[in-house]
């Protein structure tokens, strides 16, 4: 997969930053289950096996401090984790958020409630998402991984 700015998800990734991270992590659980189906097998070793280690430190962890794991990437928190993240190449990081999601399908990984709704203000989000391609979606994951730490 190669990584280049899209001029045409700018403004759904300035819009994505805006969220709280809540939304974030929710918005990425949702992107995930919207691609999973067309996504490729997996990804060359060198870059699954960077991916992999950051993932695994999750599983170390109970659900409560996975969550909080996942909210210290986003705002770039200085631990562990975040710092292993932030050293990862784009793919490697959108890597890591695939496998934060299969980790949720498989409950290893510390869900999002059943119950939960996106907040109101996410609506325009969505529908500027769902009119991009498919190369353009993954365009933004990437860049929206990219982004934080």
């Amino acid at each position: 997969m190669t990584y280049t700015i899209d001029e045409a998800t700018k403004p759904a990734l300035e819009t994505f930053q805006r969220f709280d991270v809540d939304t974030q992590l929710a918005l990425l659980w949702f992107g995930y289950l919207d691609l999973k189906e067309q996504l490729q097998p997996a990804p060359p070793l060198s870059v699954e096996a960077l991916a992999k280690a950051v993932f695994d430190k999750f599983l170390d962890l109970s659900k409560e401090e996975q969550l909080q794991a996942q909210r210290d990437i986003i705002n770039g928190a200085a631990n562990d984790i975040s710092q292993t993240y932030n050293s990862l190449s784009p793919n490697a990081k959108l890597d890591v958020w695939f496998l934060l999601a299969q980790g949720m399908e498989d409950g290893s990984i510390i869900q999002v409630p059943s119950d939960y709704q996106l907040p109101t203000e996410t609506d325009e989000f969505v529908a500027l998402i769902k009119n991009l391609e498919f190369e353009q979606r993954i365009n933004f994951m990437l860049s929206a991984v990219q982004a934080m730490g």
